[in-house]
């Protein structure tokens, strides 16, 4: 049977990576290349830095171009990298791609333009404005929990005839219409909400970007494995065991952010408090993440 996988511009199991700080606050570099390196080490084949699970709203745009350059030493050519750029205004978004480039960043993340709630015509403007900017490939980020605005499937169609719109990070829970993109379009498809890993991939989805890797990313490598192993009982049952820590870490009402540090802060490994507004988790959040990751990667 033909596959009907689309192509993988950015790999296939991407990790929204966290952006570490010093318990100052202050962006840790060095802990972002050690935090980076295993994170490859251990099956992510892309990094996406500098998105919502990064920070971005509370990090400078001279903070963004530094990560990328410092993970780009770290990791080389063993991974791809996607940096989020968007914004609310395109103006900004715009610089953002262009800093991104110079950076040494493969790709760009585009949210929709969140507050201002544009109207579809604008929201494609807005997009095809920053793909025109610069010479990177863009991946569209579609969270209407976050913005307040969706990218409409007829929208990404449209938007798909780019030839550097290349890419969807889909976090709007709406199978309807990704399967209408992924029917339409050669738009690369990337599972943005853990628990639609191996849903969204069985449909023809080209991977995944999950915050979830920043804490198990041989886990959420191995679904996929699986899965293209012809193996898709096995990638069932993997994604089922992951399924009470993606509930931990991601719909106990606290940021991914937020629960990612604390977990990865707890395990010694880079990560640091977030930024304000937001706040560290709790003891309680913590042990309780502590104890799913580690009934997870003993099994």
């Amino acid at each position: 049977m033909t596959s009907t996988r689309k192509p993988a511009p950015f790999g296939r199991t991407l990790c929204a990576m966290i952006t570490p700080f010093t318990e100052a606050g202050a962006l840790d570099l060095a802990g972002a290349r050690r935090l980076a390196a295993r994170l490859v080490a251990e099956g992510c084949d892309g990094l996406v830095l500098n998105g919502t699970t990064g920070e971005s709203p509370t990090t400078t745009g001279a903070e963004k171009a530094e990560l990328v350059a410092a993970v780009r030493e770290a990791v080389g050519d063993r991974a791809t990298l996607v940096t989020g750029v968007g914004t609310a205004d395109t103006r900004h978004t715009v610089e953002l791609a262009l800093a991104a480039q110079k950076a040494g960043a493969d790709g760009v993340l585009v949210v929709t333009p969140y507050y201002s709630r544009p109207p579809q015509e604008a929201v494609a403007a807005h997009f095809l404005e920053v793909a025109d900017a610069s010479a990177l490939p863009v991946m569209l980020y579609d969270i209407p929990g976050r913005t307040g605005t969706r990218i409409e499937p007829d929208t990404m169609i449209r938007l798909a005839e780019h030839p550097r719109i290349v890419a969807v990070k889909d976090c709007s829970y709406d199978f309807l219409g990704a399967q209408k993109v992924l029917a339409r379009t050669e738009l690369a498809y990337y599972a943005g909400c853990d628990e639609h890993v191996l849903a969204l991939y069985a449909i023809g989805a080209a991977g995944c970007v999950s915050t979830v890797a920043n804490a198990v990313p041989a886990h959420i490598a191995a679904i996929l494995d699986a899965f293209d192993a012809g193996d898709t009982a096995g990638a069932a049952e993997l994604q089922l065991a992951v399924t009470p820590f993606i509930e931990a870490m991601m719909n106990a009402g606290l940021p991914g952010t937020v629960t990612a540090k604390a977990l990865l802060s707890r395990l010694g490994l880079p990560a640091g408090p977030p930024r304000t507004p937001l706040l560290p988790a709790d003891r309680e959040t913590t042990d309780e993440l502590q104890a799913l990751y580690e009934a997870l990667t003993a099994s």
